[in-house]
């Protein structure tokens, strides 16, 4: 048995782009560790959702206990910073806020949990989080570093495929003109979003735990409802959206040769 520490910054965020090889790495007899960075405390919440004097924060919590349970954790840490909201709010700056935390002090932490562990895999994003968000870049930044100080043997950025995120909105593009949606203001994929495929190194597929993934996402009631994409599209299209999660491994250069990241462990 080998054992993984996923790391994140938000509740929810471990099931959307880690959920299917948390689930895998599980069902193999792995250890499955989930680490958060904050509490989420900026998510938008609906009126009226939570319970009378309860916080955001608290509920958040709970769904992502809910959440692991589902996706095979053993162990769940929160590091304690604050939700920094989205790039270029005022929040970014707020005292406590992930994204204004020593990024040594921040490893230092993470580091311990990898050296309990005895951590043979870190999963946490590619160099710009994903799509930019502040908190992400650092959990980049903070998980590259906590690897160096434990040393932990295998580092995975988990990210998006971008020509893969492109096909997909041309395919739906196609359907909607077809069904006779006007789609001229639909741009091609944002550049900040993801890496080229080009750029990773493994592709996993992991539609034999969507199952899974899609209930972990509904965990997280409060930041995933119903009538959201995530639960509401078609098994084939959600197996087309999630079904396959991407990663860049630490020091191997690009080409993707690797379908399992807990593979020889």
């Amino acid at each position: 048995m080998a054992t993984m520490v996923t790391f994140h910054a938000h509740p929810d965020d471990e099931c959307i782009g880690c959920g299917g090889v948390m689930r895998k790495a599980f069902e193999e007899g792995h250890r499955v560790v989930l680490v958060v960075a904050t509490r989420g405390e900026h998510g938008e919440v609906p009126a009226d959702f939570l319970a009378e004097g309860e916080e955001l924060w608290q509920r958040r919590v709970a769904e992502t206990e809910a959440a692991a349970e589902i996706l095979g954790v053993a162990r769940t840490e929160f590091l304690g910073y604050v939700d920094s909201g989205m790039m270029g709010e005022p929040t970014n700056d707020a005292p406590g806020s992930f994204w204004t935390a020593s990024v040594e002090e921040a490893a230092e932490k993470l580091a311990a949990i990898l050296r309990e562990e005895n951590a043979d895999v870190l999963t946490c994003y590619d160099d710009n989080g994903g799509y930019g968000h502040p908190d992400h870049i650092q959990v980049h930044r903070v998980g590259m570093r906590a690897a160096e100080l434990a040393g932990t043997p295998r580092v995975y950025q988990n990210t998006m495929n971008r020509d893969h995120l492109r096909e997909g909105m041309a395919a739906f593009a196609a359907q909607a003109e077809a069904a006779g949606m006007d789609m001229t203001d639909l741009d091609d994929g944002d550049e900040e979003v993801g890496k080229p495929e080009a750029e990773l190194t493994a592709r996993v597929d992991v539609t034999a735990y969507n199952e899974y993934k899609r209930r972990a996402m509904r965990a997280h009631a409060s930041q995933i409802s119903e009538d959201s994409f995530f639960l509401s599209i078609p098994e084939e299209a959600f197996s087309v959206a999630f079904g396959i999660e991407w990663f860049i491994r630490v020091g191997q250069g690009p080409g993707i040769t690797e379908t399992d990241l807990m593979a020889g462990l």
